[in-house]
């Protein structure tokens, strides 16, 4: 296997890793009212009850501001989508691995600034800010190596392709 190859594969599989896990991130946030349930099931945490007693209340009387989860859930989809762009294309498309190294970035303002606007402890803000840097850190491995893709000679198939177009 050439080393252009294996960069290729060691690409594809981290970029499947941090798309399935914008997947599953959107997939649970469908779901939150039962979830907080289960989580309240497990775990006797002050904060969790508090959670689950407001997403029961806004399920209840106001289902429609859950409306807004589902959007947030969408959007996970949306952007995991936009990832498939580097699959294709990871030297054309880095831009895209980049505008989510910012996102990931964004995650730590808005969770220190929203959080105590909206009442929300610290610690909990803190897990908030977690995925952002846990976010970001499968997007710098796949900027480095897409960069290290990018410096590697380009194929001959792709040189004489090159070539070839006026």
């Amino acid at each position: 296997m050439s080393e252009r190859s294996a960069l290729q594969r060691r690409i594809r599989t981290w970029l499947v890793l941090f798309i399935v896990c914008l997947v599953l991130s959107g997939l649970t946030a469908f779901p939150l009212v039962s979830e907080l349930h289960w989580a309240n099931s497990l775990v006797s945490h002050a904060w969790l009850r508090r959670v689950g007693d407001g997403l029961d209340q806004a399920d209840r009387d106001h289902p429609f501001l859950l409306y807004g989860t589902d959007w947030l859930a969408f959007a996970h989809l949306v952007i995991a989508v936009f990832f498939y762009g580097v699959h294709r294309d990871p030297v054309r498309n880095i831009w895209i691995v980049e505008a989510g190294m910012i996102a990931c970035a964004g995650v730590i303002p808005l969770a220190l600034i929203c959080g105590p606007i909206r009442g929300i402890p610290f610690g909990w803000s803190l897990i908030d800010i977690s995925f952002g840097v846990f976010g970001v850190i499968p997007l710098l491995v796949l900027r480095r190596m897409i960069k290290r893709l990018e410096a590697l000679p380009a194929d001959d198939y792709r040189a004489k392709a090159a070539a070839t177009i006026p």
